[in-house]
């Protein structure tokens, strides 16, 4: 497969603090790749750092190579404001952690799933971006989305505000989607859905995904390789299969053994991630 994203050696610091310390990743056309690692490792920012939302006070360093559809890689790190503009939520699409707080309480869902649209597609009128949006909220078995269509975010229940926020993310047929923690916060069947939800349309669209979480569990259903995070820096990469069964690094197994499963003995603490 050709490769669609290559990070190598970012350093992402925020004043005397360090982020992200040299990590390194690469991403193929059509691959899912698990980003794991315990809270404050550095996978949110990484991913906010791709899509260059970071900020004035991030100072960042190393590379970000898009291959996209150009002939030429180009370095996200290095392109005007204009540029990256043009390729977020058009090419590159990000599903946040927290869909309350990501989607707007005073807008209607309709309209905020539409905005996407219209925004990389200005010509578009209001009835072909409306027609865009209700087919993206039934792509993502949004009940009797037409009648829903002008209800607001907090008559929704928190699996269909995910739903929401994953329409708003494929509406535009990205070539690479960030989902970061899209299941926190979500009861066990509510992720159950959400998972096989977006398994189906990767599956169906082709699409690369990178895809955050601390939950190991989770990264097992989605990914075909996993990249293991600890203090900013990748520690162990490899297929999802061997690393979730065979891993090779100290911090990684200690991942592993901080999960309760139906043999953990109940008598005895969780192992500490990194002991």
């Amino acid at each position: 497969m050709a490769s669609l994203l290559d990070i190598r050696n970012l350093q992402i610091r925020f004043g005397a603090s360090t982020a992200v310390n040299g990590a390194s990743l690469h991403l193929d056309e059509g691959e899912v790749l698990g980003l794991v690692g315990e809270s404050g490792s550095g996978k949110s920012v990484t991913a906010l750092a791709i899509l260059g939302l970071l900020g004035s006070a991030a100072q960042v360093a190393g590379e970000i190579l898009w291959h996209g559809s150009k002939s030429t890689a180009i370095d996200l790190l290095r392109q005007p404001a204009e540029v990256l503009r043009q390729l977020r939520g058009r090419e590159i699409a990000m599903i946040f952690q927290e869909p309350m707080t990501a989607l707007n309480p005073v807008m209607t869902i309709g309209r905020q799933v539409a905005e996407s649209a219209e925004a990389h597609f200005p010509s578009w009128t209001g009835r072909e971006a409306r027609k865009k949006a209700l087919a993206a909220l039934e792509a993502v078995s949004i009940p009797d989305a037409e009648h829903r269509f002008g209800d607001y975010p907090h008559q929704f229940s928190g699996g269909q505000r995910q739903r929401i926020m994953i329409a708003m993310a494929l509406i535009n047929r990205p070539r690479l989607l960030i989902a970061d923690e899209p299941t926190t916060a979500l009861d066990v069947t509510v992720q159950a859905q959400v998972i096989a939800l977006l398994r189906d349309l990767q599956q169906q669209h082709g699409l690369a995904m990178l895809f955050i979480s601390h939950d190991l569990a989770v990264v097992g259903e989605m990914a075909s390789r996993v990249a293991v995070m600890r203090s900013g820096e990748i520690v162990e990469t490899g297929p999802a299969a061997r690393l979730l069964t065979a891993p090779e690094h100290p911090y990684t197994r200690s991942l592993l053994a901080a999960v309760p499963t139906l043999r953990t003995d109940r008598s005895q603490p969780l192992a500490m991630v990194g002991a």
